[in-house]
């Protein structure tokens, strides 16, 4: 299993289309502007295929019936449809396919689903002209965003309608993204100096036939989770040392006994934080026998997110260098070629794995709140004043504080069930098993935003805590995290609206601001 790692933090300057890319890559793309450059050998792969799908339309109404090339889609895949047809068939498929509804997708989403769009092609098995690849390169580099309306795909035959809205601008129809503008996309490419690509024989089937909205989607959420599991090992870590918590339980032969890797490296990561802290030398001989779960067993459940998570990594980014159109274009070395035709487009894989890694984000605020609850409670935070006010009684501190992260862990509990054990047939039976996984990345974009709230939330009352605990000193990593946090919220010495403070302190979590923290540290 992929071991999660703390990320890149220079972005790649060039990203090779045809050659593998990584959730790295994908974020660069999304959110900034890297070199694009195809892979030595995707050129000629790609016009390989084409030029297989060119001789059975040279053949007229002499060739065999071909899926997508001659024929119509879905129900209709048994209508053969007449040479001199077969752009408008193209074009018809992605206005009539059009049908997305909903508030339009962020920038860096279709962003990402325009690189991953763009890699499926360059693998040579689409059967599309290099014009079409080119087309979709030429977007991300002149910044024209396509807008996609963020509903409408049920995952088979892949994201078909919010694929055909990235489809539509390339054909100078619909709206799009320049910049912050929007404006018709003929008008869009235009300005850049672009001509519309009228789509020729399967060209717009293998443009909207894949996974690459709940792809995209799915790979950027799972940045920001990564990104969650260590900022929750930091908060964990500062609520423990603010609540007198004990070290004991994260001994490397506790860890031996159950070797999951997530939970060694957990443990790990604790004692990192925890090294040379005087506030737990201080009560090294108290009468405390053992700590609450959400402090005890942090290893045990930050851990068993983050296996899961390293698994719902390796499924996106193989689905990122997957060929998922179809049908499929085979040629050999010797230039015969073959179309197959399968279900690569079907999102199972990556529903599960999404739904999976709602899941797993889930528990990480889960177990949070539990600790705020700890730090907020008289009954339970050793000796801290309740709710973390000063003074208490004229002033409420963190008490709506804790309030607003259980909303947040409850709403969890709703987009946590899974998506993808439903489907609903379509296309008159023929498409009778869909996966819905774009509903399970929409999901989990939504639980990462809620559990980043939710740490932001535990870090701003750990570090209440340990201003109580002061002059004793936390360990250096809790300290360089403490001080993170105090850079940019001042200490609650009255009541004050919270709600700026939690999302600065998001913020903070989503840049990656305390990622450098726990790296300084030796935080993975």
């Amino acid at each position: 299993m992929t071991e999660l790692d703390v990320g890149t933090r220079v972005p790649p300057a060039r990203v090779t289309l045809g050659a593998p890319l990584g959730l790295a890559d994908l974020a660069a793309v999304a959110y900034g502007s890297p070199e694009l450059e195809l892979a030595a050998n995707a050129s000629r792969a790609v016009e390989s295929s084409r030029a297989a799908v060119q001789r059975i339309i040279d053949q007229g109404e002499a060739a065999p019936h071909v899926y997508g090339v001659n024929t119509g889609f879905g129900f209709l895949a048994e209508t053969r449809i007449s040479a001199n047809q077969v752009r408008e068939l193209q074009r018809n498929l992605v206005r009539s396919h059009s049908s997305g509804v909903g508030a339009p997708l962020p920038v860096p989403v279709v962003r990402a689903m325009t690189l991953l769009r763009a890699q499926t092609l360059a693998l040579g098995h689409s059967g599309v002209r290099l014009r079409v690849l080119s087309a979709l390169l030429d977007l991300l580099r002149h910044q024209i965003t396509p807008y996609v309306p963020s509903q409408g795909s049920v995952g088979a035959s892949g994201d078909l309608a919010p694929l055909a809205h990235l489809a539509l601008a390339l054909m100078g129809e619909g709206q799009s993204f320049r910049g912050e503008a929007r404006l018709p996309s003929a008008e869009a490419l235009a300005a850049a100096g672009l001509s519309p690509v009228e789509l020729q024989a399967k060209e717009g089937l293998a443009l909207i036939n894949g996974t690459q909205y709940m792809t995209a989607w799915g790979g950027l959420s799972l940045v920001r989770a990564e990104r969650l599991t260590r900022a929750a090992d930091l908060a964990g870590a500062m609520s423990l040392e603010a609540l007198k918590g004990s070290e004991r339980p994260f001994d490397p032969r506790l860890m031996q006994l159950r070797p999951h890797p997530g939970q060694a490296r957990v443990a790990e990561n604790l004692r990192a934080l925890l090294a040379g802290s005087e506030i737990m030398v201080s009560h090294a001989n108290c009468g405390k026998v053992q700590d609450p779960y959400s402090l005890r067993c942090m290893p045990q459940i930050h851990g068993a997110s983050r296996d899961a998570l390293g698994y719902a990594r390796e499924v996106v980014e193989r689905e990122m260098n997957s060929a998922t159109d179809n049908p499929s274009v085979f040629v050999t070395d010797a230039g015969e070629a073959e179309i197959v035709s399968g279900g690569n487009f079907h999102g199972q894989p990556v529903a599960i794995a999404l739904d999976l890694a709602a899941i797993a984000v889930a528990e990480l605020g889960n177990v949070s709140e539990r600790r705020v609850e700890q730090l907020v409670n008289p009954a339970l935070s050793s000796g801290l004043t309740p709710f973390l006010a000063r003074p208490g009684g004229l002033h409420s501190g963190f008490m709506i504080a804790q309030v607003a992260s259980a909303s947040l862990v409850s709403e969890n509990k709703v987009l946590c069930h899974p998506a993808s054990v439903d489907s609903i047939p379509s296309s008159a039976g023929k498409e009778d098993h869909v996966s819905m996984g774009s509903i399970s990345a929409r999901k989990l974009a939504s639980v990462v935003d809620n559990v980043t709230r939710c740490l932001a939330i535990e870090l701003l009352t750990a570090a209440a805590g340990l201003d109580q605990r002061a002059p004793l000193a936390p360990g250096a990593g809790v300290v360089a995290c403490h001080a993170l946090v105090r850079a940019h919220v001042a200490p609650l010495t009255e009541d004050r609206v919270l709600s700026d403070d939690i999302e600065r302190i998001s913020e903070l979590i989503t840049s990656g601001a305390f990622d450098e923290v726990a790296a300084a540290h030796g935080v993975r």
